[in-house]
């Protein structure tokens, strides 16, 4: 049974179907991915021989530390949700054409608003968590808002801005753990000894996880993070607004001749991927995945990683959970495999692999694809259009 007919049935399942079928250039991107992968792989396995390590001891390594148990588990669990925040939120911005990749800032500069209202505020119950979660995603916003209001008055370009912008926001965050009337620790002891971080949140500013050790331990954040992927799949695909969001990044002069505010919307949806990776940041405060402190390296690399992840699922907030599952495993697992003396670097080329594997094959497939497609016999067809369009006016 053909597509077409399998659309024409009245069973929705059977439409799913149809329309999940993968056309010609579906099939080679497949198949190229496929390849990609697997050399990927083997020169990852060549770098770790070089190294002296045995590529066998390594992934197992890597397995024990993610997966082998439940507290790998819970481990690999904490690091989906910050991953996927900041995916999210990349999803959104590159939806309307806007290339945020400032979310290493961003997510500092949401860990320090949280931090900020968490330990100044004195608040009842979880209504402090919840506190602390709204400020962290109002400062990466605000944050990102900075270089879309660059762009706006000052024409400065938006990677740029927001690449720059993380190297200040990590000096401003390094600032306010070393700064006494800041958010520096209190002194420890007779000798009045302060580390270059924050007090520890209150438990009342933390993150529920449910389940008690040695069982598994989902934390309240992974649910968060979600129901934020599921909520923008929807919204991006079904509402007027995401149209218009999707309008704006195929093509802004068409957008704006039907009525859209394309500077405006830009900016939003810049703005809103902010507040996406300052949400991450309040959650890497908030939950186990780190020591509920802010510090310096409390990212420690979310924003690249989710970055990642969000160019792996091509910008869909959907595709984007089991992508962010596999880098939290890498994540989990490459801590534990650098405890085992292996270069902690061989991960991060790892993941550089397999971006650069599942990134290129569609862009290679267009490639070819358009090659082929400038042949002799189809170039009268392409200079026919404008003439029957002429002649129908």
């Amino acid at each position: 049974m053909s597509a077409a007919s399998l659309a024409a049935a009245g069973d929705p399942g059977r439409r799913l179907l149809a329309r999940l079928r993968p056309g010609r250039g579906g099939w080679m991107t497949a198949g190229l991915t496929v390849v990609l992968v697997a050399v990927a792989l083997g020169a990852s396995a060549l770098l770790l021989m070089l190294t002296g390590a045995s590529p066998r001891a390594s992934l197992s390594a890597i397995w024990t530390g993610s997966l082998a148990n439940t507290t790998g588990w819970t481990t690999t669990l904490l690091n989906v949700a910050p991953l996927l925040l900041v995916a999210v939120g990349a999803c959104i911005c590159s939806s309307a054409g806007t290339f945020n990749i400032g979310q290493e800032g961003q997510v500092l500069i949401g860990g320090l608003a949280g931090a900020w209202v968490g330990l100044r505020l004195a608040l009842p119950g979880p209504m402090l968590v919840v506190v602390v979660l709204i400020a962290a995603a109002v400062g990466g916003g605000a944050w990102a808002a900075l270089s879309a209001l660059m762009l706006r008055f000052r024409g400065v370009n938006v990677p740029v801005s927001t690449l720059l912008m993380t190297f200040l926001a990590i000096q401003l965050v390094t600032f306010a753990v070393s700064t006494p009337w800041g958010l520096q620790e209190s002194a420890q002891g007779s000798s009045g000894i302060a580390d270059a971080q924050s007090n520890p949140l209150p438990a009342n500013a933390q993150l529920a996880s449910f389940g008690q050790y040695p069982s598994l331990q989902p934390n309240a954040g992974l649910f968060i993070a979600l129901v934020s992927a599921v909520g923008v799949a929807l919204v991006l695909s079904r509402s007027r607004w995401g149209f218009r969001v999707r309008m704006v990044g195929l093509n802004p002069l068409t957008a704006k001749h039907a009525g859209v505010r394309v500077g405006a919307l830009g900016g939003f949806t810049l703005a809103l991927s902010g507040a996406f990776a300052g949400l991450a940041g309040g959650l890497l405060l908030a939950t186990p995945v780190s020591t509920n402190r802010l510090q310096a390296g409390l990212s420690d690399n979310v924003g690249w990683d989710g970055l990642l992840v969000a160019l792996v699922a091509r910008n869909r907030p959907l595709a984007a959970i089991p992508v962010s599952f596999v880098f939290a495993v890498l994540r989990a697992g490459g801590d534990f495999l650098s405890a085992t003396g292996v270069p902690s670097y061989l991960v991060d080329i790892v993941k550089a692999l397999l971006v650069l594997a599942f990134v290129a094959p569609p862009v290679l497939v267009d490639l070819f694809r358009g090659r082929r497609g400038t042949t002799p016999q189809e170039a009268p067809a392409a200079s026919v259009v404008p003439i029957e369009r002429k002649a129908a006016v």
